[in-house]
C-alpha cells in the first residue's frame, strides 16, 4: 500500500517525521526486534508542491523524494501541520490543493493533522462533514469554514475517507489508527509497542469496531448519530430518539438502518461497547463503574452485550488490553 506524506513547508517537522516513521515501522520495527523477517505493510514517500526542499520551524530542511505533480499513485494522503499562516501556505502550494481535490475523486483516503486539517478544509472536502483539529484553532475555523461540522472536542474524526486528527502531536494517534485501519490491530498494537508510542488516546478511537458509519446521504440521520453519540450514556429509548427525530418509531427505525446498515439499538449498544473498551484500556476502574459510565443500570446485562460485541467478557477484555496494574472485581 502506499502513502504520499505531503511536505508544504511552514508548520513542525514532526508531524512530517513521526507519521513517517509509524509508517514505515509498521510490520517491520517489532519483528526485527523479535529476530523474525520484517514484511513492510506500507510504501511511503514525501512529496513537496515541487519536488524541491522545504523548510519548517526551527529551520529543518527537508527534502522530499518527489514532487505532488509526479505522484501517479497512492492509497492515502497524509498532510501534517502547516503553522498558523493559512494564507502562506496556500499560496504557496496551488498544485497540492488541487491534488488533494483530484485524489478525493478518486476515493483516495486523505488524512490531516492539526492546521493542516485546513487545507482538506481549504479544498472543500470537508463541507458537511465532521472534523477535528487543534482546540485553540476551532472557534476560528469555525468562522473560516462554516459548512465544516467541527467537532474540537474529538481526538480523532472519520467521514467516509477523509481523517482528521487534533493538535500536533495527535499525528502519530491518528498514524496508529490510520495503521490499525489499513492493516489491522495486530499490526497497529505490535508498531505502538515496538516504537514505545504509549497512546491510549488512539485506542479511543482505534483498535474497536468503527461506528461513525456516516457514508450515506441522509442528513437528519447523521445528525441523529451525531445525537446519539453524544448521549449515549444517559438512559433514552429508541422511541425518543425517533420522537426527537420528529419521526415516527417505525419510520425513523427504516430510515436509519437503511441509511448506516444498523438498527437504532444495536448501533446504541455498539457506541456504549466501543466507549466501555476505551475505559477498560485505559482507566484503573470496577467493571461495575464503567457499565454504569457508559449507560447500563444492569452489570449481568452489560456483560452479555460486552461479550456479544467483543467475543469477551469486560474482565477478560481489561486483562487483556487494560494497563499493566491491579485489577478490579466486578467482571
Amino acid at each position: 500500500m502506499h502513502i504520499t506524506i505531503l511536505a508544504p513547508g511552514f508548520g513542525y517537522a514532526s508531524t512530517l517525521i513521526g507519521p513517517y516513521e509509524v509508517f514505515t515501522s509498521a510490520g517491520v520495527l517489532w519483528d526485527l526486534l523479535q529476530g523474525e523477517a520484517a514484511e513492510a505493510r506500507f510504501e511511503v514517500i514525501m512529496a513537496s508542491e515541487d519536488g524541491q526542499p522545504v523548510t519548517y520551524d526551527g529551520g529543518i530542511s527537508i527534502q522530499p523524494k518527489t514532487s505532488v505533480r509526479s505522484v501517479r499513485r497512492t492509497d492515502l494522503i497524509f498532510v501534517p501541520s502547516i503553522g498558523l499562516d493559512l494564507e502562506r501556505v496556500f499560496n504557496s502550494n496551488p498544485r497540492m490543493l488541487k491534488f488533494l481535490q483530484q485524489e478525493a475523486a478518486k476515493g483516495t483516503l486523505i488524512a490531516g493533522v492539526c492546521t493542516g486539517v485546513a487545507m482538506l478544509a481549504e479544498a472543500g472536502l470537508l463541507n458537511d462533514r465532521p472534523a477535528t483539529t487543534h482546540w485553540a484553532l476551532a472557534e476560528e475555523y469555525k468562522v473560516r469554514y462554516p459548512k465544516v461540522n467541527w467537532k474540537a472536542e474529538l481526538f480523532i474524526t472519520e467521514s467516509d475517507n477523509l481523517f482528521c486528527g487534533g493538535g500536533v502531536y495527535a499525528s502519530l494517534d491518528l498514524c496508529l489508527y490510520l495503521v490499525e485501519r489499513l492493516a489491522g490491530y495486530e499490526v497497529a498494537k505490535q508498531c505502538g509497542r515496538a516504537l514505545l508510542i504509549n497512546a491510549p488516546r488512539t485506542w479511543q478511537a482505534s483498535f474497536s469496531t468503527p461506528l461513525i458509519n456516516q457514508r450515506h446521504q441522509d442528513q437528519k440521520i447523521r445528525q441523529i448519530q451525531e445525537y446519539m453519540e453524544e448521549n449515549f450514556s444517559t438512559s433514552f429509548t429508541v422511541d425518543e430518539v425517533a420522537q426527537h427525530a420528529g419521526m415516527s418509531t417505525r419510520n425513523f427505525t427504516r430510515r436509519f438502518k437503511q441509511a448506516t446498515g444498523e438498527a437504532p439499538l444495536n448501533y446504541l449498544h455498539k457506541l456504549r461497547v466501543n466507549c466501555a473498551k476505551t475505559l477498560l484500556e485505559t482507566d484503573f476502574i470496577s467493571v461495575q463503574q464503567v457499565c454504569f459510565d457508559v449507560g447500563y443500570e444492569d452489570a449481568p446485562f452489560f456483560r452479555r452485550i460486552f461479550k456479544r460485541y467483543t467475543g469477551l467478557t469486560p474482565s477478560d477484555y481489561k486483562q487483556r488490553f487494560g494497563r499493566p496494574g491491579r485489577m478490579e472485581a466486578g467482571g
